[in-house]
């Protein structure tokens, strides 16, 4: 067990996508593990340190909305962006021809607390140390610091965040006694960049608080 934290982020929509849902997005009723970790990494990482997401809080109850956006159904080819680097064309999309309606099912008015710790993965040095990697994490959290902004899931969805340093976290009444959520995206599994494959939980939301270390993981 490496060094822990719990880190408070809050938001007024967020949406962590469904991947059974293929034409309409359709949010998952909390956050996933692999966003959690999204937003301790956009706050600090390095390839010296691995995080670990030990449970999650749910604190505001969960809440609901739907949106319609105009998207467009295609993205510019690999081959223009190179082209325009080089000066040889300029890249554009021609909105009218590949514009969409989507529909999306959003979380809205989104709090959680994310306990978690950090191990190493090797990579460091020999003046490596958890101590060093654990001093910049406090202090980027305290004065509030990122890499970039973190989001809930989708970029347009940012999360605010600040470090939690109370013991007990409190969550909403609703939350209260247990809740099965079904099974959840936990990660994606890279050991084969040729397959890379996702790997699914049961989430089990006891008085608010989902315990992911230590759940089974299957692939």
């Amino acid at each position: 067990m490496g060094y822990g934290v719990k880190v408070e982020v809050w938001g007024p929509l967020a949406l962590f996508c469904r991947p059974e849902m293929k034409a309409e997005r359709v949010s998952y009723d909390v956050m996933t593990p692999s966003a959690a970790r999204g937003i301790l990494e956009a706050v600090y990482w390095k390839p010296e340190i691995r995080y670990r997401i030990d449970r999650l809080y749910v604190c505001n109850p969960i809440r609901f909305a739907n949106i319609r956006r105009n998207e467009v159904s295609e993205k510019l080819p690999r081959g223009d962006g190179l082209a325009a680097l080089n000066g040889e064309k300029v890249p554009y999309l021609y909105t009218p021809t590949v514009i969409q309606q989507r529909a999306s099912l959003l979380l809205r008015d989104v709090r959680y607390v994310i306990e978690a710790h950090f191990e190493l993965t090797g990579k460091g040095g020999e003046r490596d140390s958890e101590e060093k990697h654990y001093a910049i994490l406090m202090r980027r959290l305290k004065q509030g610091q990122c890499f970039h902004q973190p989001c809930f899931g989708c970029r347009e969805f940012s999360a605010s965040f600040r470090l939690f340093e109370s013991e007990s976290v409190p969550t909403a009444p609703e939350n209260m006694g247990d809740r099965d959520l079904g099974y959840m995206l936990y990660d994606m599994d890279y050991s084969d960049r040729e397959n890379i494959r996702p790997m699914f939980f049961r989430a089990v939301m006891h008085n608010g608080c989902i315990p992911v270390t230590g759940s089974e993981v299957k692939r």
